[in-house]
């Protein structure tokens, strides 16, 4: 944050640009100038440039682009929204410099640090989660010739969704890598393996932060375990070996404050800041959202990158417990080229998590989900 104020006093010889669904292509001189939109019946009495156009419909298996820009440039800021019912059925994609590959392919809510379909607020430097869902990325991402981000629908019911990504163009972008992030969930993990957070990347790049939403599938502590950084050829061992989760993210001693219990917190660089209690009834898994932002301390590799955790416990005998545990890692580094090996695209039933307190995830759903013949 220091270097960031420090430098906003620099002239730089830069112009900035911003896209949103009044200004489709970010076009100096182009907002405000729809006549038609989501707004438009609530602007009838008013006319062009009141807020006709202030958000998209996107329709079940739709892919919509968010941004679509042809020049070098630095996407600076992105800030979104939409129902909480969303967060897990869109999914957010960026592609870098005409890539047919993804560089980023995370679903939405976790790519923003909220992945359990319920609001908290996340106050870190990069990314933050404002009352009741006002996501803000300020993650830097450059490219050198071409930028497109998209949203895809994998629901059955329409997503709307307000959004303005703002974006330089006219500076040197040439000696500055590009923006990754990875999803992966493990749901249950299997028996004595350990989750897989990023595997196989190949380049000279470094690690910038991890977001976990993590689902306790039995009682008692689940976060002995370690994270493990593999780094240029490391092969059974790893360069850097955490000594526990909650250690990893910044707290200690199981989160516990005596008398409170799981204590959220959240911070520039690292934090908790989710904790879901069991509610007695549907709700009955304790669900936690936990960040760690490496940006004072990158980590840095120059041929290849694998990183994993471990889901451990407690057992009697003073022993370790292997855990079964419901884990979703998005992982955010910047890389050499725009693409990296990444995994497979994930679908609607591999990102779904339980809304809302009924029985069925479809009732009180909004919009509602009706069953299907």
């Amino acid at each position: 944050m220091a270097a960031d104020l420090a430098g906003i006093s620099r002239l730089r010889n830069v112009s900035t640009r911003s896209i949103s669904p009044e200004n489709f292509d970010g076009s100096p001189g182009g907002g405000g100038r729809a006549t038609e939109g989501t707004g438009a019946a609530a602007a009838r009495d008013l006319g062009p440039g009141w807020k006709i156009s202030p958000s998209v419909d996107i329709a079940p298996g739709e892919t919509f682009d968010l941004a679509n820009i042809r020049e070098p440039g630095r996407i600076t800021h992105v800030w979104i929204t939409t129902h909480t019912d969303h967060w897990r059925t869109l999914l957010l994609r960026a592609f870098w410099d005409g890539a047919s590959e993804p560089a980023v392919e995370v679903p939405y809510g976790d790519f923003f640090c909220n992945g359990w379909g319920e609001f908290s607020q996340v106050s870190s430097q990069p990314i933050a989660a404002n009352p009741q869902g006002g996501f803000n990325s300020y993650w830097p991402m450059p490219f050198k010739e071409s930028a497109r981000l998209t949203l895809e629908n994998t629901s059955e019911v329409v997503a709307t969704v307000y959004f303005q990504i703002t974006y330089e163009i006219g500076g040197d972008y040439s000696d500055e890598a590009y923006f990754h992030a990875q999803w992966r969930r493990s749901n249950p993990l299997p028996d004595r393996t350990t989750h897989t957070i990023l595997d196989g990347v190949e380049g000279s790049g470094h690690y910038a932060g991890t977001y976990i939403a993590w689902g306790s599938n039995s009682s008692g502590w689940w976060g002995e375990g370690e994270i493990k950084f593999y780094l240029d050829g490391d092969d059974a061992y790893p360069t850097i070996c955490g000594t526990g989760t909650e250690d990893y993210f910044g707290g200690a001693w199981n989160f516990d404050v005596p008398g409170h219990g799981y204590q959220e917190f959240s911070t520039p660089y690292l934090g908790m800041p989710q904790v879901i209690r069991p509610d007695g009834l549907y709700a009955s898994q304790q669900r936690f959202g936990l960040y760690r932002w490496h940006l004072p301390d990158p980590i840095r590799f120059h041929q290849n990158l694998s990183i994993d955790i471990q889901a451990l416990g407690w057992r009697s005998g003073w022993r370790y417990l292997p855990l079964h545990d419901d884990i979703a890692s998005t992982a955010v580094f910047y890389l050499d080229r725009p693409t990296a090996s990444r995994p497979t695209t994930p679908g609607f039933d591999d990102m779904e998590v339980h809304i809302g307190k009924e029985p069925v995830p479809d009732l009180g759903a909004t919009p509602p989900r009706e069953p299907r013949s």
